[in-house]
């Protein structure tokens, strides 16, 4: 009985049971919390005895195995050290919950006080601090003519063993006064108060960093010690013999569809009064302030306002420059205009829309009462999570309606800045332009009606010198006026460039051709060896290398531009994860041919679905938490991991398929490719620990708690939970373990989809850098995947039993 309870203890069995368990014990914690509340969650899940006892026997069990298989003597350091700093984190935050405090410290200016508040499971208690705090003044800063905040921060006088002493807390700057961290959480909205956390864990931080530090260099030992199982996957991959390689052929189409009703006589009105490209460009080029308080060129402006109402970056032959010139000079005509794409089918029928895209007059009725007010108050009387999808498409149309509508009358064309504001604040031309007097007022004034006037002129007579004189004088006024830091003319162009060149529409492209050709000359090459394919692959490598520069290219003229690393929301994230993929792709290019084609071709389908009409390219300025380095490490490294993992999962799909096939001449292939996926993985889940722990570090240094369960944090560890499973799985006693494998590398990548799309569409958090209200039209397609992934599972069990 003691043998036997002794070999279950130190059995990679268990190992991978006790995984399972708390995957699945973590993921149904961010169910309970959606549906009945953080604190439950926390008592029933995070810290309740049973999952202490959990991550107890996942410590006894690890210490057991790396006994049992004379890990010490064997000098596994990599496997060892990596496995010792998980129990030296756990120990830090099981320090951290026993004796660490963790609270709210709410004042009003000109208050002091030295008691925070602490939220206990029986309600609020009171803790008292060995020193006071006084807040002298709270400064909330918007970005300039925005109501967004850009920053905010406390000024204190901490009152100290008869010393005051004069600090300040904002976002990302800590104050530490005797072991206790303030960090600036929130203010009052009138803008006279703050709050603030305060957290109090010396010992516990001081364990769980070290745990950090000795997890990086555990990992790094993985990579470089002969003796780990990376290395040993190297070296028995370089005994394999590369001599064949499988096809496999994805096929994409692109059916774009455009309204085109030939007898609208308003459409044919606008069509044939096209405003000159070079003029439009001219004007395309002025800087504008758009809402968010971000000054960028008209040119940027007009693409995403015709991409929000049409879904499309042009109007028939009308660039969007050329549209909004239009619209400003002909708004009568575009009232009637059918081009405002209405979101669903539903919707259309409801108010008896046109199909696909409608006219702004079509949401009037004869008495010129608004269709769609009645049903749009009652969507904004439900809770944002109790809306239907009609609720939510009505929204979404209002919102295209009401730009349209401020277009008309020459709102949201912020041109004119206003010298001496103080919040920065540019102006349009349909704005209440009093707060101007003198020149400036009679130039805001009267400069657009004047514009206008001379460009219906330059339209019957094709000279277009005037507009662009007017065009001058107003980049004189903006260049004379303007008080914001950062607005240049090299920025400008920059930015004008970049939307010209349209870099990841073009690499999306260059990605899927190229993959495609290069999958291709794969299987010429698998039938028959001739010379010149050794040539052909080489030119289309390089090209592939070409590619990837550009898109390096495009990611620096965004960071550029933005003035922050270009990952901070769903696009960014997506275009970063495809440089990422082909990435990966490059590091296995010289062992597989086959993996180095399916990366460039993934991610030529990422950065598809990131020019899906849900995807908003749009550059917006950062919210204050997110002006921190620690941004760009944390973003970057945990992203990078979804391209490894992307990689791995296609190589899993292309062994399935070939065990399917049932040949016998695939062995070697498949074993060669199972060893690159299982290499990938390893990387891919370095990456994604190191990043999630970096995440920790961030938010402890930032608002005072390194783990705080929200969704996307407990999502990223249970596809920690995952993979390392996975990783696993060549220790367990299994017949079969190649397709076991490589099937577990399919599903596993499942966890990474719920991390970055599901977390947002069915749960919720405080998260938002891959958040996108319109990401459920993807699940279709991610539940027709779940079928064919189980078929060929089906398959490939069969073709692996023959």
């Amino acid at each position: 009985m003691k043998a036997a309870l002794k070999r279950l203890v130190s059995s990679p069995t268990t190992t991978i049971v006790l995984l399972l368990v708390y995957g699945a014990g973590l993921a149904a914690a961010t169910f309970i919390e959606k549906y009945q509340g953080s604190e439950i969650a926390r008592s029933v899940v995070y810290c309740s005895p049973l999952f202490f006892f959990l991550q107890f026997l996942l410590v006894v069990n690890w210490l057991a195995v790396a006994v049992r298989q004379h890990s010490l003597k064997r000098r596994k350091w990599g496997m060892l050290v990596t496995h010792g700093a998980f129990n030296l984190i756990l120990l830090g935050a099981l320090v951290s919950h026993l004796y660490g405090e963790e609270g709210l410290l709410h004042l009003r200016e000109g208050e002091t006080s030295n008691r925070f508040a602490v939220r206990h499971a029986d309600g609020v208690i009171y803790r008292t601090l060995p020193f006071s705090v006084e807040l002298m003044n709270f400064t909330l800063t918007r970005y300039p003519g925005s109501s967004s905040p850009s920053a905010y921060e406390s000024e204190l006088l901490v009152h100290l063993d008869g010393e005051v002493i004069s600090e300040r807390v904002y976002m990302n700057n800590v104050l530490d006064v005797k072991g206790y961290r303030f960090f600036q959480a929130s203010y009052d909205q009138d803008e006279q108060g703050t709050v603030l956390s305060v957290n109090r864990d010396v010992a516990g931080r001081t364990v769980t960093y070290t745990g950090y530090a000795v997890l990086l260099l555990g990992l790094l030992l993985c990579f470089v010690d002969k003796r780990s199982r990376f290395m040993q996957l190297s070296r028995r991959l370089k005994e394999l013999r590369c001599s064949s390689l499988l096809l496999v052929l994805l096929a994409f189409s692109f059916l774009p569809v455009h309204a085109a009703d030939t007898s609208a006589q308003m459409t044919e009105t606008v069509l044939k009064r096209v405003i000159n490209s070079g003029h439009a460009a001219r004007f395309g080029a002025l800087p504008l302030q758009s809402g968010r308080g971000r000054v960028l060129p008209v040119n940027t402006f007009s693409s995403e306002v015709l991409r929000k109402l049409h879904k499309s970056d042009t109007f028939y032959s009308l660039n969007s420059d050329q549209f909004l010139l239009s619209v400003l000079t002909m708004p009568e005509l575009w009232r009637y205009i059918p081009f405002i794409a209405v979101p669903g089918k539903e919707l259309g029928d409801y108010y008896n829309l046109p199909s696909g895209q409608c006219a702004y007059m079509d949401v009037f009725d004869a008495g010129g009462n608004y269709k769609l007010q009645e049903k749009l108050d009652q969507a904004y009387g439900r809770m944002s999570a109790m809306r239907t999808r009609f609720d939510k498409e009505l929204i979404k149309f209002d919102e295209q309606i009401n730009i349209f509508h401020q277009l008309l009358n020459w709102q949201l064309i912020n041109l004119f800045p206003k010298e001496d504001d103080p919040e920065h604040t540019w102006y349009a031309p349909g704005d209440d332009l009093s707060a101007f007097s003198g020149k400036d007022s009679m130039f805001v004034s009267r400069i657009l009606t004047w514009y206008v006037e001379e460009v219906q002129t330059s339209l019957q007579s094709g000279d277009w010198t005037k507009p662009d004189e007017i065009v001058e004088m107003i980049s004189t006024y903006q260049q004379a006026k303007n008080t914001i830091a950062g607005v240049t003319v090299g920025k400008m162009e920059a930015e004008i460039q970049y939307n010209r060149l349209d870099v990841f529409r073009q690499c999306k492209k260059g990605y899927l051709i190229l993959g495609g050709l290069l999958l291709v000359s794969a299987f010429v090459s698998l039938f028959k060896r001739v010379r010149w394919m050794r040539f052909v692959v080489c030119c289309l490598s390089t090209a592939i290398l070409v590619v990837f520069l550009f898109h390096i290219y495009g990611m620096g003229m965004r960071w550029y531009i933005a003035g922050y690393a270009p990952w901070s929301n769903s696009y960014e994230t997506m275009v970063y994860v495809s440089w990422a993929t082909v990435f990966a792709g490059l590091l296995f290019a010289r062992r597989s041919l086959l993996t180095f084609a399916l990366a460039t071709l993934f991610g030529g389908t990422i950065l598809f679905v990131s020019g899906l009409n849900w995807m908003d390219p749009q550059i917006n300025p950062l919210v204050p938490v997110l002006k921190s380095p620690w941004l760009m490490f944390h973003v970057a490294v945990i992203v990078g991991a979804y391209g490894f993992f992307g990689i791995s999962c296609l190589l899993g799909l292309v062994n399935l398929v070939m065990i399917s096939l049932r040949k016998s001449v695939l062995i070697q292939r498949i074993k060669e490719l199972s060893i690159i996926n299982e290499m990938s993985l390893l990387i891919g889940l370095a990456l994604m620990t190191i990043g999630t722990f970096l995440g920790a570090i961030w938010a402890n240094e930032s608002w005072g708690r390194y783990w705080g369960w929200d969704p996307k944090e407990t999502w990223a560890l249970i596809t920690m939970v995952v993979y390392a499973i996975v990783t696993h799985l060549h220790l367990m006693p299994f017949k079969n373990k190649l397709w076991l494998f490589n099937l577990s590398s399919v599903i596993a990548f499942y966890s990474v989809l719920m991390t970055f799309f599901g977390v947002n569409y069915f749960l919720s958090g405080m998260h938002s850098y891959g958040q996108n209200d319109h990401v459920g039209g993807i699940f279709i397609y991610l539940l027709a995947s779940v079928f064919l992934v189980a078929l060929l599972g089906i398959l490939s069990f069969m073709g692996k039993q023959k």
